[in-house]
């Protein structure tokens, strides 16, 4: 599918520095996106999947802003999530967030995915917490792309002209 649309996919495994190194390299791209994560298809299974994704956005991030460096990225735009975490899943949100702010580039701290192809098909499973439905956060990251480097909030109440939360 990603074909059809024009996008040319690549395959990789993001604990591979080198070969991630090589793939982003092979690019030359001026702006990389950071989508990472480790999640379980389950959200059942969520509690389970904790550890992978703190390692995704400890280290994969880290794997993926020297490969960005490496290959002369002027920017990079990455994902993280707008609700309070705690633990080992808090300290790899501040790393992860940290890490592309020292690059110079954004967060975009994602509520909660609703709708088709997520843990939530309805707003309403998952009252308590900032949330977005899919599509809106899909349309909000290319308005994105051009944002000077910040951390900013992606959900429902937010506004769309971006302004900063830190």
């Amino acid at each position: 599918m990603l074909a059809e649309l024009g996008a040319e996919p690549v395959v990789c495994d993001v604990f591979d520095a080198a070969a991630l190194e090589r793939a982003v390299r092979a690019f030359e791209p001026d702006l990389v996106m950071h989508q990472l994560t480790d999640l379980p298809d389950s959200s059942a299974d969520l509690a389970a999947g904790r550890a992978a994704n703190a390692r995704m956005r400890r280290e994969g991030t880290a794997n993926l802003l020297a490969a960005a460096r490496a290959a002369g990225a002027e920017r990079v735009l990455a994902q993280s999530v707008a609700w309070e975490m705690s633990g080992e899943g808090k300290s790899a949100k501040e790393f992860l967030e940290q890490s592309v702010l020292e690059f110079g580039g954004v967060v975009l701290r994602y509520g909660q995915f609703y709708g088709p192809g997520t843990y939530y098909p309805d707003a309403a499973d998952y009252p308590e917490s900032p949330r977005i439905h899919v599509d809106e956060a899909a349309a909000r990251t290319v308005l994105a792309l051009d944002l000077r480097t910040g951390i900013y909030a992606v959900t429902d109440d937010g506004a769309t002209d971006f302004e900063p939360v830190q």
